[in-house]
Protein backbone atom coordinates (compact mmCIF):
# COMPACT_ATOMS: atom_id res chain seq x y z
CA UNK A 1 0.00 0.00 0.00
CA UNK A 2 1.33 3.65 -1.07
CA UNK A 3 2.34 5.86 2.03
CA UNK A 4 2.85 9.64 1.49
CA UNK A 5 6.24 11.03 0.90
CA UNK A 6 8.46 13.09 3.73
CA UNK A 7 7.21 16.95 2.81
CA UNK A 8 9.40 19.68 3.30
CA UNK A 9 7.56 22.76 5.26
CA UNK A 10 7.94 24.82 1.90
CA UNK A 11 6.38 21.67 0.23
CA UNK A 12 3.58 20.74 2.43
CA UNK A 13 2.62 25.54 2.39
CA UNK A 14 3.47 24.78 -1.56
CA UNK A 15 0.47 22.10 -1.67
CA UNK A 16 -2.60 24.56 -0.70
CA UNK A 17 -4.60 24.37 -4.27
CA UNK A 18 -7.44 26.86 -2.39
CA UNK A 19 -5.50 29.06 -0.29
CA UNK A 20 -5.15 32.49 0.02
CA UNK A 21 -1.75 34.77 0.28
CA UNK A 22 -3.54 35.21 4.12
CA UNK A 23 -4.46 31.40 4.23
CA UNK A 24 -0.60 30.89 3.59
CA UNK A 25 0.47 33.28 6.08
CA UNK A 26 -1.43 32.44 8.93
CA UNK A 27 -0.83 28.53 8.76
CA UNK A 28 0.93 26.54 11.49
CA UNK A 29 2.40 23.31 10.30
CA UNK A 30 1.18 20.74 12.93
CA UNK A 31 3.05 20.64 16.33
CA UNK A 32 5.09 17.86 15.56
CA UNK A 33 5.78 18.10 12.12
CA UNK A 34 9.43 17.21 12.56
CA UNK A 35 8.32 14.01 13.70
CA UNK A 36 6.10 12.90 11.33
CA UNK A 37 6.20 9.38 10.45
CA UNK A 38 5.46 9.50 6.50
CA UNK A 39 5.79 6.02 6.23
CA UNK A 40 2.91 5.11 8.32
CA UNK A 41 0.18 8.21 6.60
CA UNK A 42 -1.85 7.79 3.45
CA UNK A 43 -2.36 11.45 3.98
CA UNK A 44 -1.72 14.23 6.71
CA UNK A 45 -4.48 15.99 8.40
CA UNK A 46 -4.67 18.75 11.01
CA UNK A 47 -6.06 21.44 13.07
CA UNK A 48 -4.12 24.54 13.28
CA UNK A 49 -3.05 25.27 16.56
CA UNK A 50 -3.37 28.95 16.23
CA UNK A 51 -6.78 29.28 14.42
CA UNK A 52 -10.12 27.67 16.36
CA UNK A 53 -12.27 26.39 13.59
CA UNK A 54 -8.97 26.07 10.63
CA UNK A 55 -7.78 22.95 9.39
CA UNK A 56 -5.92 21.34 6.48
CA UNK A 57 -5.60 17.77 4.93
CA UNK A 58 -2.49 17.00 2.60
CA UNK A 59 -3.04 13.98 0.14
CA UNK A 60 -0.59 13.11 -2.61
CA UNK A 61 -1.87 12.68 -5.87
CA UNK A 62 0.00 11.32 -8.49
CA UNK A 63 2.82 11.89 -6.84
CA UNK A 64 2.22 15.63 -6.05
CA UNK A 65 0.85 16.70 -2.60
CA UNK A 66 -2.11 18.50 -3.15
CA UNK A 67 -3.49 20.55 0.04
CA UNK A 68 -6.84 21.61 1.12
CA UNK A 69 -7.60 24.80 3.90
CA UNK A 70 -10.67 23.88 5.34
CA UNK A 71 -13.27 25.21 8.20
CA UNK A 72 -14.90 23.78 10.34
CA UNK A 73 -18.67 24.65 11.20
CA UNK A 74 -19.31 26.66 14.35
CA UNK A 75 -21.85 25.18 17.29
CA UNK A 76 -22.09 21.11 18.48
CA UNK A 77 -24.82 18.69 16.37
CA UNK A 78 -27.70 17.70 18.32
CA UNK A 79 -27.51 14.29 17.01
CA UNK A 80 -26.86 11.26 19.54
CA UNK A 81 -24.88 9.63 17.07
CA UNK A 82 -23.18 10.77 14.02
CA UNK A 83 -20.76 9.11 10.87
CA UNK A 84 -17.67 10.17 9.36
CA UNK A 85 -17.99 10.70 5.91
CA UNK A 86 -14.42 9.90 5.27
CA UNK A 87 -13.86 7.16 7.81
CA UNK A 88 -17.03 5.78 7.94
CA UNK A 89 -16.82 5.63 11.87
CA UNK A 90 -20.04 6.33 14.32
CA UNK A 91 -19.14 8.59 16.61
CA UNK A 92 -20.51 10.64 19.35
CA UNK A 93 -22.56 13.90 17.60
CA UNK A 94 -20.15 16.10 19.37
CA UNK A 95 -16.98 14.39 17.70
CA UNK A 96 -17.99 14.92 14.20
CA UNK A 97 -18.22 18.63 12.41
CA UNK A 98 -19.31 19.60 9.07
CA UNK A 99 -15.94 21.20 7.33
CA UNK A 100 -15.90 23.04 4.37
CA UNK A 101 -13.64 24.00 1.60
CA UNK A 102 -13.39 26.85 -0.75
CA UNK A 103 -13.25 25.43 -3.73
CA UNK A 104 -9.29 26.07 -6.39
CA UNK A 105 -10.50 29.31 -7.59
CA UNK A 106 -11.71 29.28 -11.56
CA UNK A 107 -11.26 31.66 -14.24
CA UNK A 108 -14.63 32.89 -13.18
CA UNK A 109 -13.49 33.76 -9.86
CA UNK A 110 -16.26 31.74 -8.20
CA UNK A 111 -16.43 31.39 -4.18
CA UNK A 112 -18.24 27.49 -4.28
CA UNK A 113 -17.16 25.40 -1.43
CA UNK A 114 -18.29 21.86 -0.86
CA UNK A 115 -18.44 20.20 2.59
CA UNK A 116 -18.27 17.09 4.42
CA UNK A 117 -18.79 15.47 7.73
CA UNK A 118 -15.43 14.89 9.44
CA UNK A 119 -14.23 13.46 12.84
CA UNK A 120 -13.85 16.98 14.90
CA UNK A 121 -10.09 15.62 15.56
CA UNK A 122 -9.71 14.76 12.30
CA UNK A 123 -8.45 10.96 13.53
CA UNK A 124 -10.26 9.17 10.84
CA UNK A 125 -6.31 8.04 9.41
CA UNK A 126 -6.11 6.27 13.38
CA UNK A 127 -9.79 5.28 13.35
CA UNK A 128 -9.83 2.82 10.55
CA UNK A 129 -7.12 1.05 11.94
CA UNK A 130 -8.57 -0.03 15.37
CA UNK A 131 -9.67 -3.59 15.54
CA UNK A 132 -12.59 -2.90 17.75
CA UNK A 133 -15.78 -0.53 16.95
CA UNK A 134 -15.84 2.72 17.99
CA UNK A 135 -19.89 3.17 18.79
CA UNK A 136 -21.96 -0.35 19.95
CA UNK A 137 -23.53 -0.01 16.70
CA UNK A 138 -21.10 0.08 14.27
CA UNK A 139 -20.31 -3.24 12.16
CA UNK A 140 -16.49 -3.38 11.71
CA UNK A 141 -15.43 -4.73 8.18
CA UNK A 142 -12.14 -5.70 7.13
CA UNK A 143 -9.51 -2.87 8.32
CA UNK A 144 -7.53 -2.76 5.06
CA UNK A 145 -10.95 -2.15 3.10
CA UNK A 146 -11.66 0.53 5.71
CA UNK A 147 -8.58 1.89 5.01
CA UNK A 148 -8.67 1.66 1.44
CA UNK A 149 -12.44 3.98 1.46
CA UNK A 150 -11.03 6.03 3.62
CA UNK A 151 -7.93 7.27 1.23
CA UNK A 152 -10.39 6.99 -1.56
CA UNK A 153 -12.95 9.17 0.01
CA UNK A 154 -10.02 11.92 0.97
CA UNK A 155 -8.33 12.15 -2.47
CA UNK A 156 -11.96 12.60 -3.85
CA UNK A 157 -12.48 14.87 -1.41
CA UNK A 158 -9.36 16.82 -2.18
CA UNK A 159 -10.35 16.56 -5.70
CA UNK A 160 -13.63 18.13 -5.21
CA UNK A 161 -11.95 21.18 -3.80
CA UNK A 162 -9.32 21.36 -6.67
CA UNK A 163 -12.26 21.07 -9.41
CA UNK A 164 -15.64 19.42 -9.85
CA UNK A 165 -16.67 15.67 -9.88
CA UNK A 166 -18.82 13.63 -6.94
CA UNK A 167 -17.44 12.25 -4.07
CA UNK A 168 -17.55 8.88 -4.31
CA UNK A 169 -19.73 6.57 -1.31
Amino acid sequence: MKRMRPLTEEELRASFVNAEDDDLRLLSVPLDFPLTEWDHLDFLAWEDPRARGRAYVVAERDGTPTGVVMRAAEGNSRARNAMCNVCHTMQPGNQVALFTARKARTSDDSTESVGTYICRDLSCHENVRLAHPLAPSEVRGSVDLKIDGTKRRVYAFVDRVAASGEMPQ
